[in-house]
């Protein structure tokens, strides 16, 4: 029986008793040197046969899956014609000095790359080790020496990969090879994949409230540098001079210079691109118009793609050069092409803030001003009347052609008293609907963000991009003109305290100190008594939130008082959805409520929350305690801001290397399988319907209406809104669709199982990168949302 058979592992321990007890007949390495021996005595053509035999007669998946591994391999060696020795280094390759630099200090001093440093420990170390061969050293010496040579290597290729880290002068790691390769500082990502480019430039943003949807304000100064080649181009052309001299031209900046760059930019687009790009309408295209000063303008319907603002931003300008990519950008990037979100489907360039504020102000109807309750024959005629001054804005009229002039139900008395009529309109309804596309019909409402966001999604599906990019303009133009003439101010008068705080307050306050007495008597536990002051706090807090807001919409509702504002604008600004939201409205008039504690407590501590709300609200202002009170939140908001950013970044990335292979590679994989979808419920909450599930989808199945026999949806059809609502009322719950989860195309996925594109609102095309579309469509709003906790 063989004691040690051939590849067995020793330990220091057993090395040095088989040693005793054998002598010289022990044949033992160590090291790398002990490998590659072992490596030399492979016979890959035998290894192979081995392996497929063993194969056969295995039995555990465990096992066939670590042979299957291993024939990889071995096959992999034959095929390339390697051996498994060549994987050990016997010699050392030594990168080129420039890579490697020695630069002189002033003072005699010099810096060096870390490699030269990792490459010294190395050749040091090797030439101790022949130093001490030559000396016939004991085995142990140079057992030793070879395990400082081999962790010399292993620092130069990568440092800390075998647990002791290689320091510097400082207590610094050295960078070794791996590290200057890996990583976004490393050679690939920073180096190879993110070049500076020709051609390119930035600088602030401002606003551009003039611009035309697809356009873009670019200062001169910068298209001269930017589109150089183009202008001498034109210059030796026009003046019938050479390269040399125009390029002096240039340089001199003579005045036929700027009518040549007016003619070169007239058609050329450019990209604009703010970091950081989260999804792909990150990165538009515009055509630019020449422009004073040295701030670009940008169109500020186009903000909420790039998430922009305009308090010190600054975007990237890049030129497209090649013929195809100026096709590209004006038939894809054009920023009139992007109007739907690539993620939702939804219009993402809707009008806000001042824009909304302003349609909101002007579609307001008001009791009790002047003009109310007149009769015209036609738009017109309102029209001329709003010119002169005689009618308000607010007014409730009746025009012929939109309004029933007389009313069915109503007595003659009550016809003519416009607050018993139902039917009506007003002045600014009337000039809000001369830019409304006239296919939409007549709109008659308070207009807020929701009502123009369903507008402008229902003109894009009926009416085109390019009519919506129009009808976008006439409402910004509009809206701004508007929220200028309105003139609305906020002051702290318009922040209605409810009269009805204190008693709520007081009343709550007895509720707590009964709840104390619970606990304290065992009636309740502790948890039980956090629990309901929280809830009865957050009670209290709606309530006097309702009251606040039903007081402010009650003094919207009532006739205008002389010397008194028409609307309260801090309503209006949240009613229509133009800034602020309900929360922050009750925290400056109503109170501020209950706030979130420091941290979260490892000991098992109930809540988050501290169980003493701010009573207070920030008109009549915060006590010192309650003030500290406060803190916590606002701390934790910038703490989450800085923290999380990078982790929902990081997921992007990931999620983008899974699915950057996903695209659409065929018109139709002709499967037959899919998967059965009703309402997404949570309980009793629905969270998503099942219409917003199927829209756009491909049927698998022909679906009849029950009752009529009529064929709703036929198979293989896409499914459209109307034909949703159809299957609705027909009363289905659940229904087969084609999916990309059960399609059959040999790469990527095919276009019937993937449905509609929602960037484009039709049918997605081949060609089209939906992974990453899909990688992006989560990862962009991961990310937003940490951004915007405060």
């Amino acid at each position: 029986k063989v004691k040690y058979p051939a590849r067995t592992l020793l330990s220091d321990e057993e090395y040095h008793k088989a040693r005793q007890e054998f002598g010289d007949k022990l044949k033992a390495g160590i090291g790398a040197d002990a490998i590659r021996q072992l490596l030399e005595g492979i016979k890959l053509d035998e290894e192979v046969k081995w392996i497929r035999e063993r194969f056969k007669n295995c039995e555990s998946e465990a096992e066939r899956n670590k042979l299957i591994k291993r024939l990889r391999i071995v096959e992999g060696f034959l095929n390339s014609k390697s051996r498994p020795e060549w994987m050990v280094l016997t010699v050392l390759p030594v990168i080129p000095p420039d890579l490697r630099p020695l630069v002189p200090l002033e003072g005699g001093r010099f810096a060096t790359s870390d490699l030269n440093d990792l490459y010294r420990r190395i050749i040091n170390r090797n030439n101790r080790l022949k130093h001490i061969e030559s000396l016939r050293a004991p085995e142990v010496m140079i057992h030793n020496e070879k395990r400082l040579l081999q962790e010399a290597c292993d620092a130069l290729i990568e440092n800390g990969a075998r647990g002791k880290v290689v320091v510097g002068a400082g207590g610094r790691p050295l960078k070794s090879l791996s590290d200057i390769l890996k990583g976004k500082q490393g050679r690939f990502r920073q180096n190879l994949l993110g070049k500076r480019v020709d051609y390119s430039g930035r600088s602030v943003i401002v606003v551009g409230p003039n611009l035309k949807m697809h356009q873009c304000g670019l200062p001169k100064e910068m298209a001269l540098e930017l589109f150089k080649p183009f202008i001498i181009r034109e210059l030796m052309k026009r003046e019938n001079i050479t390269l040399k001299a125009a390029k002096r031209m240039l340089e001199r900046v003579k005045p036929e210079i700027w009518d040549i760059l007016e003619q070169v930019t007239k058609d050329l687009p450019i990209l604009l691109n703010r970091a950081p790009t989260l999804h792909r309408l990150g990165v538009q295209a515009f055509m630019p118009k020449l422009i004073e000063g040295k701030s670009i303008q940008l169109h500020p319907l186009t903000c909420a793609a790039f998430n922009a603002d305009f308090d010190g931003d600054q975007m990237a300008v890049h030129v497209p050069l090649s013929l195809e990519a100026q096709l590209e950008a004006k038939l894809l990037m054009l920023s009139t092409n992007n109007i739907l979100s690539p993620a939702s489907g939804k219009p993402i360039a809707v009008p806000s803030q001042d824009m909304i504020l302003g349609i909101a102000y002007m579609t307001k109807m008001k009791r009790g001003v002047d003009g109310e309750g007149r009769y015209f024959a036609s738009r017109e005629e309102v029209l001329s009347a709003q010119l002169n001054g005689t009618i308000s804005l607010h007014a409730r009229i009746k025009v012929a052609g939109i309004n029933k002039l007389i009313e069915e139900g109503l007595s003659e008395q009550d016809q003519r008293d416009p607050e018993k009529w139902k039917d009506f309109t007003t002045v600014g309804r009337i000039l809000f609907n001369n830019v409304v596309p006239p296919e939409l019909g007549y709109v008659d409402v308070n207009i807020s963000k929701k009502e123009i966001s369903k507008l402008v999604d229902r003109c894009y599906r009926e009416l085109g991009p390019y009519r919506t990019a129009v009808f976008l303009d006439d409402i910004k133009k509009m809206g701004y003109t508007y929220a200028t003439k309105a003139g609305l101010s906020i002051s702290v008068q318009d922040f209605h305290i409810p009269l009805q705080k204190t008693e709520l307050v007081n009343r709550a306050l007895v509720q707590v100190k009964e709840i104390a007495k619970q606990a304290k008597m065992g009636i309740i536990t502790d948890s039980e008594r956090y629990n309901k002051i929280i809830d009865l706090w957050t009670h209290v807090t709606d309530a006097i939130s309702d009251h606040m807001f039903n007081q402010m919409q009650q003094s919207d509702a009532a006739p205008v008082k002389p010397g008194q504002k028409k609307f309260n604008p801090v309503f209006l600004m949240a009613d229509s959805g133009a800034r602020g939201s309900r929360q922050q409205i009750r925290q400056l008039g109503g109170m501020r409520g209950l706030m979130q504690k420091p941290q979260k407590k490892l000991t098992g501590a109930v809540g988050e929350i501290i169980e003493n709300p701010i009573i207070a609200n920030f008109r009549e202002g915060l006590s010192v305690l309650e003030y500290f009170i406060s803190t916590h939140g606002g701390r934790k908001g910038l703490a989450d801001t800085a923290l999380k950013t990078a982790d929902a970044g990081y997921l992007t990335r990931r999620l983008i290397d899974t699915g950057h292979d996903i695209v659409v590679t065929e018109d139709d994989c002709k499967t037959i399988n899919g998967v059965t979808v009703g309402t997404l419920k949570s309980g009793e909450d629905v969270i998503e319907p099942i219409e917003e599930r199927i829209v756009g989808r491909v049927c698998l199945d022909n679906i009849v209406d029950p009752l009529t026999d009529e064929v709703i949806i036929k198979v293989d059809d896409m499914i459209s809104d109307e034909q949703s609502k159809k299957l609705m009322k027909a009363g289905f719950d659940r229904i087969r669709i084609r999916s990309v989860l059960t399609c059959e195309a040999s790469h990527g996925v095919c276009a019937k199982c993937y449905g509609l594109n929602l960037a484009r609102g039709r049918m997605v095309e081949v060609g089209e990168a939906v992974g990453i579309i899909a990688a992006q469509s989560i990862g962009e709003p991961g990310t937003q949302l940490t951004l915007r906790t405060f």
